[in-house]
């Protein structure tokens, strides 16, 4: 457990730090003296770090030991984030983005399949759900905590405050999480031999589109808020957010062996009604709050769903796999701030809702259809 909780830390770091310019997005901008569009590219180069180089650094490091990998890449995290929040020059900020993105996607490549082998397959799916817990951990108490930093001790300081955890968690590491060994050379699969695996394209376009829809939204959720009159509630929403994550994720780890198929088509569906609620009903504080939660329990389940998926699909390939996986993730993130930023400043921020339902409905189309691979009523090995 100590193993897995290590991992969930990684997780939720690397987590909080793709995301957190979304509850700093004024200061940030104001810091820099660039758009806030332009800032909101800060997610979108990190994601593109992650996406450039997942797939290649993921092959090229088959064979290090996993422990290794791992500590190496939170190192340069470490350092990626500190010059994000030393800087004061935007080109100097976005190469750090850039820089923590890689180191992020490399760790993530790894994160599931590592705590897959911490446990017997029969827990897999639990271990990859307290794995990602990070990512609802740092949405409901990370991005609220951060986006609080920010506003009484400047944005600077919740970068740094990045940095000194994952300093914390190097030492973690070090002394909690057990060192596989890598691939041999000649047991190693073709990357991208996986896509011929039964149900992993439907579970990767899933991916693609599902983070594309939800990225719209959040990374510029501190904007939209101040679009129906809620700036200075920003922290709160996402507070709502979070914590509904939270609950999500503990109901997903504990029926996910089973429910696999059913837990994945009512995130679609929470979220939709989520992104309804906040087109056309959004003057109103209290809906706001309740689309938040909403959301959240949509969301907070996504993670583990999606890898676990990947990873019962890919099955000999499901390190190939959820090296994929993560790459389409942050093209996605990469796309949703860049189609964030040309919506913002052409549509304006009321256009995000609609958006996130025009990209669902495929979503749940490929879900309902993968019935037999990718989104099965039950994992093999439950």
């Amino acid at each position: 457990m100590s193993a897995l909780l290590a991992l969930a830390t990684a997780v939720f770091i690397t987590s909080l730090t793709e995301t957190l310019p979304a509850g700093v997005l004024p200061a940030m901008s104001d810091s820099l003296d660039v758009s806030e569009s332009a800032t909101g590219q800060a997610v979108t180069i990190y994601a593109l770090g992650t996406a450039a180089t997942a797939i290649p650094l993921t092959a090229a490091t088959a064979g290090w030991r996993r422990k290794h990998l791992l500590l190496t890449a939170m190192a340069a995290f470490a350092v990626a984030n500190t010059v994000t929040a030393v800087s004061s020059n935007y080109p100097l900020t976005m190469v750090a983005r850039f820089v923590a993105g890689v180191a992020a996607g490399l760790a993530w490549a790894l994160l599931a399949g590592y705590a897959r082998r911490l446990v017997p397959p029969n827990l897999q799916g639990k271990a990859v759900a307290i794995a990602m817990a990070g990512i609802p951990v740092a949405l409901s108490l990370g991005v609220p905590a951060g986006t609080f930093i920010g506003q009484t001790l400047g944005w600077r300081a919740a970068f740094l405050a990045m940095t000194a955890l994952t300093l914390l968690l190097l030492l973690w590491i070090t002394v909690a999480v057990p060192n596989f060994a890598g691939q041999h050379a000649d047991a190693r699969t073709p990357m991208l031999r996986a896509l011929s695996v039964p149900g992993v394209v439907p579970v990767l376009v899933v991916t693609l589109v599902f983070v594309l829809a939800h990225t719209i939204l959040y990374a510029y959720v501190a904007t939209f808020l101040q679009h129906v009159g809620m700036a200075d509630a920003t922290d709160v929403v996402l507070l709502a957010f979070g914590i509904a994550s939270l609950a999500s994720i503990w109901f997903t780890g504990a029926h996910i062996d089973r429910r696999l198929r059913a837990l994945s088509i009512a995130s679609v569906l929470l979220i939709g009604v989520a992104a309804a609620i906040l087109g056309t009903l959004a003057e109103s504080d209290a809906l706001v709050y309740v689309a938040a939660a909403l959301w959240g329990l949509g969301w907070g389940g996504v993670p583990t769903l999606l890898q676990t998926a990947a990873a019962d699909a890919g099955g000999e390939a499901a390190d190939s796999a959820q090296a994929m996986l993560v790459t389409l993730w942050n093209v996605a993130m990469a796309a949703g701030g860049i189609i964030g930023g040309i919506l913002l400043d052409t549509l304006g921020a009321g256009s995000f809702p609609g958006s996130v339902l025009l990209l669902l409905a495929p979503v749940l189309i490929i879900v309902v259809a993968a019935r037999r691979h990718g989104f099965p009523a039950a994992r093999p090995n439950s």
